[in-house]
């Protein structure tokens, strides 16, 4: 299942092909914040859509 996160924070860039390491919240009010890993231009306020969100959560 997918479901839709927003972008809190931008912990670090790195590499050549823009491979971001972010922190993001889910959006259907599960309130889990995850970290990830995204490829290309993105900034705070986007809206990701994360296939897996079972295998993490901080609270």
């Amino acid at each position: 299942m997918v479901e839709a996160a927003e972008v809190i924070k931008i912990v670090k860039r790195d590499g050549p092909k823009g491979i971001s390491l972010i922190k993001c919240k889910l959006v259907d009010g599960n309130h889990k914040i995850l970290e990830r890993a995204v490829i290309g231009k993105i900034k705070v306020g986007d809206f990701v859509y994360l296939k897996e969100t079972e295998m993490e959560g901080v609270q």
